[in-house]
C-alpha cells in the first residue's frame, strides 16, 4: 500500500500550551504506523489575522489574498490526503487559532478525512471536536468517528507520553482508519473531480 500524506495540525496558541507535546506524541505515532508521509504545521508559527478578506475562499482561483505567512499551512492542507487536528477545548469548543485557519481556507478540507486529537479537562476535550466536526462537514471535509482524547491531560501524562496504556492502541486504532480513508478518498479526487 502506498503511504498518504498527512497533515499533523497542531492549533493551540496559547502560552504555556500542551498542544505541541501532543502533536509530537501523534507525530510520532503516525511516522511509526509506515502508511504516512507526516508533516506538522503549528498554528502558533502561522501568520493567522481574525479579519478575512471580502469573499469566500471556496471561489478560490488561486489569488485569494491570504497572508504571505499563510503560505506554509496552505500548502500543507493542499498537499495533504488526510488531517490529524490536535486541538484542546477552550470554554466547550476549540481555539479561536484553529477556526481562522479553517475560515481562510476551503477546498484544501473538500474530500479529505479528517480525524482529532483532543485534551482538556474531564470531557479530554471532546466537545471541541463535536463543534469541529459540523464545522468542517460544511466544507465537505470527512471527519472520522474514532478519535484520540485526553481528559486530565495535566495529570496523566509523563515526560512527553500519555499515562494511559490505552493510547497506543487506540492511535494505531484511528491511523489505521485515517490511512484507508486516506487512500479511498485520494484515488476517488483523482478518478472524477469532487461535485460543486
Amino acid at each position: 500500500m502506498t503511504t498518504s500524506a498527512l497533515l499533523v495540525l497542531v492549533s493551540s496558541v496559547r502560552q504555556g500550551r500542551f498542544g505541541h507535546v501532543v502533536g509530537s506524541w501523534v507525530a510520532d505515532r503516525a511516522r511509526e504506523h509506515g502508511g504516512f508521509d507526516v508533516e506538522v504545521v503549528d498554528l502558533v508559527d502561522v501568520d493567522l489575522p481574525l479579519a478575512l478578506p471580502d469573499g469566500s475562499p471556496k471561489n478560490d482561483d488561486g489569488t485569494y489574498p491570504r497572508p504571505p505567512g499563510m503560505a506554509p499551512l496552505t500548502r500543507a492542507l493542499e498537499r495533504a490526503d488526510a488531517v490529524l487536528v490536535v486541538t484542546p477545548e477552550y470554554n466547550h469548543s476549540y481555539p479561536a487559532s484553529l477556526k481562522a485557519a479553517i475560515d481562510w481556507h476551503f477546498t484544501q478540507w473538500t474530500a479529505k478525512p479528517v480525524a482529532f486529537a483532543s485534551y482538556g479537562g474531564a470531557s479530554g476535550g471532546r466537545h471541541a471536536v463535536l463543534h469541529l466536526e459540523n464545522v468542517l462537514t460544511e466544507l465537505h471535509a470527512v471527519p472520522l468517528r474514532d478519535g484520540l482524547s485526553f481528559n486530565e491531560y495535566y495529570l496523566n501524562w509523563d515526560d512527553g507520553q500519555p499515562g494511559d496504556p490505552a493510547a497506543q492502541t487506540q492511535a494505531k486504532v484511528v491511523l489505521d482508519l485515517l490511512q484507508w480513508w486516506a487512500s479511498a478518498l485520494s484515488r476517488a479526487r483523482a478518478q472524477a473531480p469532487y461535485p460543486e
